[in-house]
């Protein structure tokens, strides 16, 4: 009861706190490199020689991956980013499962000069409209 009232009174200390946080997230979002949609994607693939980042597990890499993707899962990102240098000069896709892990991998990348975007909705919605996938 008292929350209520302490909102009511301060209503314009409220706002702003979730202005702040609207603005933090949005500031963090992009840090992580800005979501792309699959047809962003598939555009950026066949138009700008963008490569796709598949950093999910081995058996989920294994189960089906977006032709030509390099595999590096994501806990392996930071002793293996040397493995990325040829690929600076191109547009990277960070996919993961959902969406989860892709934003930490694309800090990190961002942080080393990579030009990155995340696959929205992860390879589960790559999965879910029938876009092809390579099975190993």
């Amino acid at each position: 009861m008292d929350f209520f009232v302490f909102m009511s009174e301060q209503w314009l200390l409220v706002s702003l706190l979730v202005a702040l946080l609207y603005a933090f997230a949005l500031t963090e979002r992009h840090r992580a490199g800005t979501p792309a949609s699959i047809h962003e994607v598939t555009r950026m693939v066949n138009i700008e020689d963008a490569r796709i980042l598949d950093v999910r597990d081995r058996d989920e890499y294994s189960a089906g991956h977006i032709v030509d993707a390099v595999h590096i899962p994501h806990g392996e990102i930071s002793e293996r980013i040397g493995e990325l240098a040829p690929l600076k000069d191109k547009p990277l896709i960070v996919a993961d499962k959902m969406g989860q892990h892709a934003g930490n991998v694309g800090r990190l990348l961002k942080k080393q000069g990579f030009q990155v975007r995340r696959l929205q909705g992860g390879m589960t919605e790559w999965a879910n409209q029938n876009l092809p996938l390579v099975k190993d």
